[in-house]
C-alpha cells in the first residue's frame, strides 16, 4: 500500500458510500423544486417568494463552504460527512413540517448549511484514499450520484406527494439519511488510518495569505461562478418551466425528467474516467483535466437553443447535452483541484473555490431582477 491509499476493497466501499451520500443530497435537495407547485398552493407563495426560497439555500450554501472545509480539515471527512448529512437530513425533514414561507426558508437555509459539506469531504476523501490515476473515476462515480438523486427523485418525490402528501415526501427522503450514516461509520471502522504522503509532510502547510493570493484558487472558483449557474436552472427551475411554461403535468415531469440526469451520469463517470486514462497514458493529471473542461465547455452553449421552445422531446435532447457538458467540467474541475493542492488543506481550499459556486447561484437567480 502505497502512502495515503487505502486498500482495493475498502476504497471502493468508501467511494459506494460517497456516491450515495450524493444520492440523498440531490434527493432532499430536488423535493422542493418538484413539488414547488403543489407547496406554492398550499402555502399561497407566489413565484418570487419561491426564487426567495431558492435564494435564501444558496446563501447558507455559500456561507457554508467557507467553513466546512475547515471543518472537514480538521476533524477528517469520516466525522465531518457525517455531522453534514445528520444536519441536511433533519433540515430536510423539518421542511415537512412548515407552515408558511418564513418558515419552508428557515428549513431550506438550514438545509444549504448542511449539503455544502458533501461536495468538501468527499473530494477530500478521494485526496486521501485514491492514487492520482483513479481519482478522476473515483471523483466521476460520487458525483455522478448527484444525477441518481435528480433520476430518482422526480418519479420517488411525485408518487410520494400523490399517494401520501407533500409533506410525507420531506420525511421520507430526510430520514434516509440516518441510515446512510450508519453504514458509513461502520465501514470506517476496517478503514486504516489515512497516511500524510511523505512529500507533504516536509512542505508546511499554507498560510491564509498564501491560499487567498493563489492565482489557480481564485481562477477555479471563477470557473464555478460562471458555469454553475447553468445547472442550477435545471436543478431548481427546469422541473417547473416544464409544468408551467410547456404544459407538462406532474406526472409527466415525474415520468420523464429523468433522463436530463442521466446524461449527466455520463458525463461524470465517463469525463472523470476519460481523464484518468490520458494520465495513464503519460499526461499530467492538471493538463488531462484541463482537456476535458475544455472539450465541455465547448458543448455546453448548445442549451440556449432551449429559449426557442423547440418540441418537448427537442428540449431535452438539448437540456441532456448541457447536462453531460456540464458534469464532465465540473468533475475534472473538481480532480485537478485535488491534483494541485496539498491533500492536508484540500477541504478548506476547495470549499473556497466551490463558495464561487453559491455567488453565481446568487447573482444568475435574483428574485429583485424579476
Amino acid at each position: 500500500m502505497t502512502a495515503g491509499v487505502a486498500p482495493s476493497r475498502i476504497r471502493w466501499a468508501i467511494l459506494a458510500l460517497l456516491f450515495f451520500s450524493t444520492v440523498l443530497n440531490y434527493i432532499d435537495r430536488q423535493t422542493l423544486s418538484i413539488l414547488a407547485t403543489t407547496v406554492q398552493a398550499d402555502l399561497g407563495m407566489s413565484d418570487t417568494d419561491y426564487a426567495g426560497v431558492v435564494q435564501l439555500f444558496l446563501i447558507a450554501y455559500t456561507i457554508a463552504y467557507l467553513g466546512v472545509g475547515w471543518v472537514t480539515d480538521k476533524l477528517g471527512p469520516k466525522l465531518a460527512l457525517a455531522g453534514f448529512v445528520a444536519w441536511w437530513s433533519i433540515a430536510n425533514m423539518v421542511t415537512g413540517l412548515v407552515n408558511s414561507v418564513g418558515q419552508l426558508g428557515a428549513a431550506r437555509f438550514a438545509l444549504g448549511l448542511g449539503e455544502a459539506g458533501n461536495y468538501v469531504a468527499a473530494p477530500k476523501t478521494v485526496s486521501e484514499r485514491f492514487p492520482a490515476h483513479e481519482r478522476g473515476f473515483a471523483v466521476g462515480v460520487y458525483t455522478a450520484g448527484a444525477m441518481v438523486g435528480a433520476t430518482i427523485a422526480p418519479p420517488l418525490i411525485g408518487w410520494l406527494a400523490l399517494v401520501h402528501g407533500w409533506r410525507a415526501a420531506f420525511f421520507v427522503t430526510g430520514a434516509l439519511g440516518f441510515v446512510w450514516i450508519a453504514a458509513w461509520l461502520l465501514v470506517h471502522r476496517k478503514a486504516p488510518k489515512v497516511v500524510v504522503p511523505e512529500s507533504e509532510v516536509a512542505e508546511p502547510k499554507w498560510p491564509l495569505r498564501r491560499i487567498l493570493s493563489d492565482r489557480a484558487v481564485w481562477g477555479l472558483a471563477l470557473a464555478r461562478t460562471l458555469t454553475d449557474p447553468v445547472w442550477y436552472f435545471y436543478l431548481f427551475w427546469f422541473p417547473k418551466y416544464l409544468i408551467d411554461a410547456r404544459g407538462m403535468t406532474l406526472l409527466g415531469v415525474a415520468a420523464t425528467a429523468w433522463l436530463v440526469y442521466v446524461a449527466a451520469d455520463i458525463g461524470s463517470i465517463f469525463g472523470g474516467g476519460a481523464s484518468g486514462r490520458l494520465v495513464k497514458r503519460g499526461m499530467r493529471a492538471p493538463d488531462a483535466r484541463i482537456r476535458m473542461m475544455g472539450v465541455a465547455a465547448c458543448l455546453a452553449p448548445i442549451g440556449a437553443l432551449i429559449a426557442m421552445q423547440p418540441a418537448i422531446p427537442l428540449t431535452y435532447v438539448l437540456a441532456a447535452c448541457v447536462a453531460l457538458a456540464h458534469m464532465t467540467f465540473l468533475v475534472n474541475l473538481t480532480t485537478l483541484a485535488v491534483d494541485i493542492f496539498p491533500q492536508r488543506q484540500v477541504g478548506a481550499i476547495f470549499g473556497l473555490i466551490a463558495a464561487g459556486s453559491g455567488v453565481g447561484g446568487k447573482l444568475s437567480d435574483d428574485p429583485g431582477r424579476r
